[in-house]
């Protein structure tokens, strides 16, 4: 397995979590070939390595991550065909998305502007924490486009149709007060508190519990958001056969709750 080294994002591991910093903040971290890139690996590093339970997520410098860098973008000549264009937004859309489909939570410490395609990569992640800093805006329709990178996918899904349609209509930014307020932020820091400790925390709570079972969580719940109820409860049974794989963690949370000791699980 490659180490996890990138250009454009800096990695440390705490114990079973992981913190990834998208680090270009002279650019507020915009989404440029060399960082999508460099996410692709970290959703396949962070995939594959089982001593990593959980990702969280953030920006270097004011920012999150601004949308695509358009200092560079690929279209600024009109050398492109319609479905040259369309192949490349594909294709930037599956890079940004891609932590999405990583079977271990990702959490998004958003520090600052989050906007466009930065916007769809906070949404793919699983949690999402605030500080007081946080802003989120769609951009799409001020730059006569409509949403890419998943962003449409994601957005009604978090925050319901009509409110995703406000957002995406309007291109109006939203503050911290009211992302918490609309489901964009699932917890927001008071002033004052670290917004990456306070990440990192709820991070090393989820990775204390049984490894399987936090990867079958997050497996059933992403596959029956689109469900009917017959297969969301099929679902369910073969999640519960995938986590119960690990009978050591099973045999050790029953032991740890008899003992009044904090579980040791394997992960395995």
């Amino acid at each position: 397995m490659r180490s996890f080294e990138y250009e454009s994002v800096a990695f440390e591991s705490h114990g079973h979590v992981a913190l990834a910093t998208l680090n270009r903040p002279e650019k507020l971290n915009a989404l440029d070939a060399t960082l999508r890139s460099n996410l692709l690996d970290l959703a396949d590093d962070f995939r594959q390595n089982d001593e990593l339970r959980v990702l969280v997520l953030t920006g270097a410098g004011r920012g999150f991550c601004s949308g695509a860098d358009l200092s560079g973008d690929a279209f600024a000549n009109d050398q492109h065909t319609q479905t040259e264009r369309l192949d490349e937004f594909e294709g930037a859309g599956r890079r940004a998305i891609t932590l999405a489909e990583v079977d271990k939570p990702v959490i998004g410490a958003i520090n600052g502007v989050c906007a466009g395609a930065g916007m769809s990569l906070a949404l793919s992640c699983d949690l999402r924490v605030g500080s007081a800093q946080a802003r989120f805006g769609t951009l799409f329709v001020d730059r006569n486009l409509s949403p890419d990178s998943g962003l449409s996918y994601f957005l009604p899904r978090v925050v319901g149709y009509s409110r995703a349609l406000d957002l995406l209509l309007t291109g109006r930014f939203v503050d911290a007060d009211e992302a918490y307020r609309i489901g964009l932020l699932d917890r927001l820091l008071l002033e004052g508190e670290d917004l990456v400790e306070a990440a990192l925390a709820l991070a090393q709570v989820i990775a204390s519990k049984p490894p399987l079972a936090v990867r079958s969580s997050k497996r059933v719940v992403q596959h029956n958001v689109d469900a009917d109820l017959r297969e969301s409860l099929r679902y369910e049974t073969f999640g519960l056969l995938f986590a119960k794989r690990a009978i050591r963690d099973s045999e050790e949370a029953i032991a740890s709750f008899r003992e009044k000791r904090p579980p040791n699980y394997s992960g395995e």
